[in-house]
C-alpha cells in the first residue's frame, strides 16, 4: 500500500514538473521562430544611425524599390537597381506595407534636427517631409482612386505606355526583361481586379459613363490578336535595332514575346474586362466622388494633393469663374480687331480662327512643331540664363499632346509626343509647344534633373509646380511677344487657358456640387468653343481624376503672385532671368514652400549692400 502510493506520488510529482509552465519536458516540438520582420520594421531599423544625406539616399531607395516600374520611367536602374526584374506589386497587403514604409521615413526624418540645417538643406527637409506626409494621408482612402480607368492614369493605360514609350530596348538584356515583365502583366491586371473589388465592398465604383470607355478600351488588346498587339509590334520593330543579336535572335526572342502575350497579356485584359463587366451593374449613373462615402473627405484631399493649398472647393469654384471671365475678355478684344461677330457662339468664333489660321497638313506638322522648338530655344535668352543639359524631341503620336522627361542617366532625350499623323489646325500648335517643351514641361523638368540636390528632389513631381510652370509658360511666351502679328495663335493661347479656368468650375462642380455629367460637358462647350466630343473627354477625365485638373491654374496663379508680390518688393532690382533661375533650380517643390523661397530671396537682395 505504501509503496502504491510512493510511487503514485513519485509520478504526480513527475507529471507535475513537466507542466508546460515550468518548461520542464523535452520532448516538445521547439518554438518556432519569430516572423521575419516586416518591410516597414526592417527599414526603420536600416535608416538608423545614417546622416541626414545618407537618410535621404536609403530611404528614397528603399521606397523606390517598391515601384519598379518608377524606377524605369525615370531611368534610375543604374542608381537604383529595382530587387527584381518585374512589374508593381498592386495587392492590398503590399501597399498597406508601403504605406507603413512612408511612416517610417516620415517618423525618422523628424528625429534630425531642421533648425541646424543650412537653408538649402532645409529646403530639401520640407520638400520630402511633405511627400512623405502626403503619402500616409492618401491611406485612409486607398479604395478611391479609379485604378481601371479608361484615360492616362488608368492601369492599362500606363501599363502599354511604359512597354511602348520608356521600356528600354537598348541591348539582348533589355529584350530579355521586356519579355520578363509581359509574363507579369497577368498578375498585376489580377491585383487591380482584386481592388476594384474591394473598392466595391467599400461603396466606391467607377461611375457607368466612364466605366463603360474602360470596357471598352481593354478590347482592344482582349480582343486581338497576339502578333497585332502594341506589346509586340512595338517589341518587334524596335529589337530590329539591337546589333549585338543576330536574326536567329530577333526571332527567337519575337517567338517568346508573342507566347508571353498570348498567355499573360491577352488573358490578363479578358480577367479584368470580365471583373469589370461582372461590377457594371452597381456603376452608378451619376459621376462625382461626392457620391461615395467619406466622397466629400477624399475630395479635399485630392485638392490639396494637387493644388499643394488648403484652397477649398468653392473658393477654387470661384477662382475659376473669375479667371474665365477675365480670359473672355481678353478673347473678346482680339476678336473685335479681327471684326468677328459678337453674336456668335465660342464654336462658331473658334471655327473662324481655325479656318483663318490655318491647316498644317499632316506631313508638315512635326517640321512646324519642331521650328516652334527652336524658335522657342532661340529667344529664351531674354528671360532665362538656365538651360536643360538634356535636348527635347518632337516624337510622332496619333494624338499628342503630352510630354516624358528624359532619363535619369541619360539615354533618353525629353520628349514631346505631338499629334502628327493627321492635319492639324496651327492656331493651337504654338502654345501647346510651348506648354510640353520649351519653356514649359521640358525646360523645368530638365533643368531639375540637372541640379545638385538629392536625387528625390531631382525627380520629384508636384503636379502644381510642374503643371503650373507648364501654363506660366505659355503665359510667358505672351510676355516676350512671340505672338506678336499672330492673333490667332494668341486665341489658341486664350482657348488653352480658358479651358484651365473652366477646369477649376467644372471639378469641384462635378465633385462638390453635383453636377452631371452633360451639365458638365455643356458647360465646356458654352465656354470653350469645343465640339461635344473634346467635351464629353474632358469631363469624362475629370470626373475619374478628381483635382487633377485644377492644379494647373492654382499653379500658374501662385506663381504670378509670387513674381508680382517681389516685383513690388524690388522695385528696379527686381530681375526676371534670376526669378526663373530661381524657380527653376529649387525644382518642383509645394506651392507654400515656393513661396516661402521666393520671400527669402527677396529678402537677400534688400539686405544685400
Amino acid at each position: 500500500m505504501k509503496k502504491s502510493l510512493w510511487i503514485t506520488v513519485v509520478a504526480v510529482l513527475v507529471l507535475a514538473s513537466c507542466s508546460p509552465h515550468t518548461g520542464g519536458r523535452t520532448d516538445l516540438a521547439p518554438l518556432p521562430p519569430p516572423p521575419p520582420p516586416t518591410a516597414a520594421e526592417k527599414l526603420r531599423s536600416d535608416l538608423q544611425g545614417l546622416s541626414l544625406d545618407e537618410f535621404y539616399v536609403e530611404s528614397y531607395a528603399a521606397l523606390m524599390r517598391r515601384t519598379p516600374e518608377l524606377i524605369i520611367w525615370r531611368g534610375l536602374s543604374d542608381l537604383i537597381p529595382p530587387n527584381f526584374v518585374g512589374l508593381n506589386n498592386l495587392s492590398d497587403a503590399y501597399q498597406r506595407e508601403t504605406f507603413a514604409m512612408h511612416q517610417v521615413v516620415l517618423d525618422v526624418l523628424r528625429t534630425y534636427d531642421r533648425s541646424i540645417l543650412t537653408s538649402d538643406e532645409q529646403l530639401s527637409y520640407d520638400v520630402y517631409e511633405w511627400q512623405q506626409q502626403d503619402e500616409v494621408d492618401r491611406l485612409e482612402f486607398i479604395y478611391y482612386d479609379f485604378v481601371a480607368t479608361y484615360n492616362f492614369l488608368g492601369v492599362h493605360r500606363d501599363t502599354e505606355s511604359l512597354f511602348l514609350e520608356v521600356h528600354p530596348l537598348e541591348t539582348r538584356q533589355d529584350a530579355e526583361n521586356y519579355v520578363t515583365r509581359l509574363n507579369a502583366i497577368d498578375e498585376k491586371f489580377a491585383h487591380i481586379g482584386a481592388q476594384l473589388v474591394s473598392q466595391n465592398g467599400a461603396g466606391v465604383i467607377e461611375p457607368a459613363v466612364t466605366m463603360d470607355a474602360a470596357i471598352s478600351n481593354l478590347g482592344e488588346v482582349a480582343d486581338a490578336a497576339a502578333n497585332t498587339t502594341s506589346y509586340y509590334t512595338a517589341f518587334v520593330d524596335r529589337i530590329n535595332n539591337i546589333t549585338e543579336l543576330s536574326t536567329t535572335d530577333r526571332q527567337d526572342l519575337s517567338n517568346i514575346a508573342l507566347a508571353a502575350i498570348s498567355n499573360s497579356v491577352i488573358p490578363a485584359y479578358r480577367q479584368l474586362r470580365q471583373t469589370m463587366q461582372t461590377l457594371r451593374p452597381n456603376a452608378p449613373t451619376s459621376i462625382g466622388v461626392g457620391q461615395y462615402p467619406l466622397g466629400t473627405e477624399y475630395y479635399n484631399y485630392t485638392l490639396k494633393h494637387h493644388t499643394t493649398t488648403d484652397l477649398t472647393a468653392a473658393e477654387v469654384h470661384q477662382l475659376g469663374l473669375d479667371e474665365l471671365a477675365r480670359i473672355q475678355a481678353e478673347m473678346r478684344v482680339i476678336f473685335d480687331q479681327l471684326a468677328y461677330p459678337q453674336n456668335e457662339t465660342m464654336q462658331q468664333l473658334f471655327a473662324r480662327v481655325e479656318a483663318d489660321g490655318g491647316i498644317i497638313p499632316a506631313v508638315d506638322v512635326k517640321p512646324a512643331y519642331e521650328n516652334i522648338v527652336a524658335f522657342a530655344e532661340q529667344n529664351l535668352v531674354t528671360a532665362f540664363d538656365i538651360f536643360p543639359s538634356a535636348p527635347v524631341i518632337i516624337a510622332d503620336d496619333d494624338f499628342g499632346g503630352y510630354y516624358i522627361g528624359p532619363s535619369f542617366d541619360g539615354t533618353r532625350p525629353g520628349a514631346f509626343y505631338a499629334g502628327t499623323m493627321n492635319d492639324e489646325a496651327y492656331f493651337r500648335m504654338p502654345s501647346l509647344t510651348y506648354h510640353e517643351s520649351v519653356p514649359g514641361h521640358h525646360t523645368q523638368i530638365a533643368i531639375q534633373m540637372d541640379q545638385d540636390t538629392p536625387v528625390f528632389r531631382k525627380v520629384s513631381r508636384v503636379t502644381a509646380f510642374v503643371e503650373g510652370w507648364a501654363l506660366y509658360a505659355e503665359r510667358v511666351a505672351y510676355e516676350l511677344n512671340w505672338y506678336d502679328n499672330d492673333p490667332y495663335g494668341d486665341l489658341g493661347r486664350l482657348q488653352f487657358e480658358a479651358l484651365r479656368a473652366t477646369r477649376l468650375v467644372v471639378d469641384t462642380g462635378i465633385h462638390s456640387m453635383g453636377w452631371s455629367f452633360n451639365q458638365s460637358v455643356q458647360y465646356l462647350e458654352d465656354n470653350l468653343g469645343y465640339s461635344n466630343g473634346a467635351a464629353q473627354g474632358a469631363a469624362g477625365r475629370y470626373s475619374v481624376v478628381p483635382g487633377q485638373a485644377t492644379a494647373y491654374m492654382v499653379g500658374m496663379l501662385q506663381i504670378l503672385a509670387a513674381r508680382q508680390r517681389a516685383m513690388d518688393a524690388l522695385g528696379a532690382q527686381f530681375s526676371l532671368i534670376e526669378f526663373h533661375r530661381l524657380l527653376l533650380s529649387n525644382g518642383a517643390v509645394p506651392m507654400d514652400i515656393m513661396n516661402r523661397e521666393v520671400d527669402r530671396w527677396v529678402q537677400e537682395k534688400l539686405a544685400a549692400p
